[in-house]
């Protein structure tokens, strides 16, 4: 899809217009992913992090979080509870934490292949070439790291470079493709300094990456970041800013979908903290095919604080499990049974809108 084509259904107000576009969306999910909702289980074993991202609480500079690395049994523990729960992958999650070194994380990678059925994804920042490489040959099947915006200026505003590092997270990509991983990567929409033509630029570039996973997710303040003050927000022309609300979210899921028609696209934690009732229903109807129901112990999910007040916070990996279940029945689909479809190796047909 063009990007005047993207712009102007970023753009697009009227229902009748957008309930095209969902119907679109929806159909070439059913097409080219199939019916079935992938639940993937997040554990978020470390919320310590070196870098100073200017929205994000888990951000170095934040002395009122109590940090915590959880060890290999308790993470094991939770693979144990994925497999119970019939999960085909489990998402390990961190901060750019230097603490998990890379041996660490190869043994702990390998502890769930050899003893689990279970795919593993990385979520875990910028890390050298030498750890990628040794985590895939540990057997890590994917690897998350969100591009956040196109726009060089503003990502340089808000992701300060580590001490005599550089950051380019797109060459990172495209290092992680030649390794082997399946790729995924996403944007924050909304975020201060976001206009609708960058959005778009990055919806674009979901298709340029021929990512196999896309991550989207509406910006949420944290008040203990530098975003968190309004004196420092980048500011844009009047009307270009992108909202950070639930609609604007939807159009990325959906369009997200058509530029890429096979990836897995996940109705995630911040949509649902949008819209508690019926959030990640309304994802996975324009667009989604997977849920992350998280299985971190509470008494560690609450100090991972991307931003407050996520959904769920304090519910059981049980209880998550069970809720999101009876929500995918409710919408008349199924759960997926394994790791989920991969894109990776196949050819991809690109789908598209009115």
């Amino acid at each position: 899809m063009e990007r005047d084509r993207i712009l102007a259904w970023l753009r697009e107000t009227d229902p009748t217009r957008l309930a095209r576009l969902w119907h679109l969306a929806d159909a070439t999910r059913q097409k080219y992913v199939g019916g079935e909702v992938h639940l993937r289980g997040l554990i978020e074993f470390s919320n310590y992090c070196v870098r100073l991202c200017a929205y994000c609480g888990l951000r170095a500079p934040n002395s009122g979080l109590t940090r915590y690395r959880m060890s290999h049994d308790e993470i094991m523990a939770c693979a144990r509870q994925a497999v119970a729960y019939g999960f085909g992958t489990v998402v390990l999650q961190s901060g750019e934490d230097p603490g998990v070194t890379r041996d660490w994380l190869a043994d702990l990678i390998r502890k769930i292949k050899t003893q689990t059925p279970l795919a593993v994804t990385l979520s875990v920042g910028e890390r050298s070439e030498e750890d990628l490489r040794a985590w895939r040959e540990a057997g890590a099947d994917r690897y998350l790291l969100r591009f956040e915006t196109s726009n060089q200026a503003l990502y340089a505003r808000l992701h300060p470079p580590r001490p005599g590092a550089t950051s380019d997270r797109l060459a990172m990509l495209g290092r992680l493709r030649q390794m082997g991983y399946e790729v995924g990567s996403g944007v924050m929409i909304g975020i201060p300094g976001q206009s609708y033509e960058d959005l778009a630029r990055d919806i674009v570039l979901f298709g340029e990456l021929d990512l196999d996973m896309i991550g989207v997710g509406p910006y949420l303040v944290h008040p203990d970041t530098p975003l968190g003050d309004p004196s420092f927000r980048p500011v844009v022309a009047d009307g270009d800013q992108v909202p950070a609300d639930e609609l604007t979210t939807y159009k990325v899921i959906a369009l997200a979908r058509l530029v890429c028609p096979r990836a897995n696209i996940p109705s995630t934690t911040a949509l649902a903290t949008l819209n508690r009732t019926k959030g990640r229903e309304l994802g996975l109807v324009r667009g989604a095919n997977v849920l992350m129901p998280n299985l971190t112990p509470p008494q560690y999910r609450v100090l991972y604080e991307i931003y407050p007040n996520k959904a769920c916070l304090r519910e059981t990996a049980e209880g998550c499990f069970v809720c999101m279940r009876q929500r995918i029945a409710e919408i008349g689909r199924t759960v997926g049974v394994g790791p989920g479809p991969s894109a990776s190796g196949r050819q991809r047909q690109p789908a598209a809108a009115e």
